[in-house]
């Protein structure tokens, strides 16, 4: 389904609009003024520098369950009217230990059906999951939400990346201390993988294998299993406790969809350093 040999001609695309969550704001691309950069403006970047008067909008805003994408998210997005709608929802959902899985497909049935005619081409994925055991906890949840995009996507003519199914995207290492983002160098394949996907040509191997991991030794991943449990765990389940988020009262990025100059833009976010990530610190 991601093969670039079957992808259609690369479109003109003027404009562009990301939808989602976390994984869509950029975390955790951390850029030196403290905010995050991540694969949708990677990609943003990249599709300006192809036309003038590239507009871009990135509404999405960490985490966000799939019932506020459609209530915040998705009608503002329609009625941008953009050449490209990317749409990434429902992991925040599958991911709680109580999820109502028909609901959640309910609800991005009626996000596709209300972006798809309404936008030039629209983009789905399934999402990337870190090795570990989140990951085998959720993972008939997670092929079941990906099954079911696979066929929303059929129905409306949109197409599917599949960071899922790549090997390398599950490396412990392209992922954040928190064990829930991905790395810069996670997120710069991201937006590479989601170009090939458009149809435009490969700069860049998106699924290459990263060098061996050096594991280290036991007491160190016991300490930075603490250091994670203190620093991310406990908060997190804190906010599940008292039924927050750590999205509550952000706005968007870039609400509107507005111009985006690629040299502009690069002086705030500045090339990724694409040095091999450091040897893995969990188990």
């Amino acid at each position: 389904m991601d093969s670039t040999s079957t992808s259609p001609a690369p479109p003109v695309i003027t404009s562009f609009v990301a939808l989602g969550d976390s994984f869509t704001e950029g975390m955790s691309d951390l850029l030196p003024d403290g905010g995050y950069r991540g694969w949708a403006d990677l990609l943003a970047g990249r599709l300006a520098e192809r036309v003038d008067g590239f507009r871009y909008a990135n509404l999405a805003v960490r985490g966000k369950l799939i019932g506020q994408i459609v209530e915040e998210q998705v009608d503002v997005a329609a009625s941008m009217g953009a050449d490209l709608v990317t749409l990434v929802g429902g992991l925040n959902d599958v991911l709680r230990p109580k999820c109502d899985m028909d609901r959640v497909c309910g609800l991005l049935e009626r996000s596709v059906a209300k972006l798809a005619p309404n936008c030039g081409r629209l983009v789905l994925m399934r999402s990337p999951g870190r090795r570990g055991p989140v990951l085998e906890r959720y993972r008939s949840r997670m092929e079941h939400l990906f099954s079911f995009i696979d066929a929303l996507a059929e129905e409306h003519g949109a197409l599917v990346v599949d960071l899922y199914g790549c090997a390398a995207l599950s490396d412990p290492r392209l992922w954040a201390d928190d064990r829930l983002h991905l790395t810069t160098e996670g997120h710069r394949r991201v937006a590479e993988a989601v170009w090939q996907r458009l149809g435009y040509p490969a700069e860049s191997d998106w699924r290459a294998d990263l060098p061996p991991a050096v594991l280290p030794k036991w007491y160190a991943r016991r300490v930075e299993d603490l250091r994670f449990t203190h620093r991310h765990l406990l908060p997190w389940i804190g906010r599940r406790l008292t039924g927050r988020s750590s999205g509550d009262g952000l706005p968007p990025k870039r609400p509107d969809l507005a111009p985006l100059v690629p040299a502009v833009d690069r002086e705030r976010y500045p090339a990724p350093d694409l040095t091999p990530p450091a040897p893995d610190h969990t188990p």
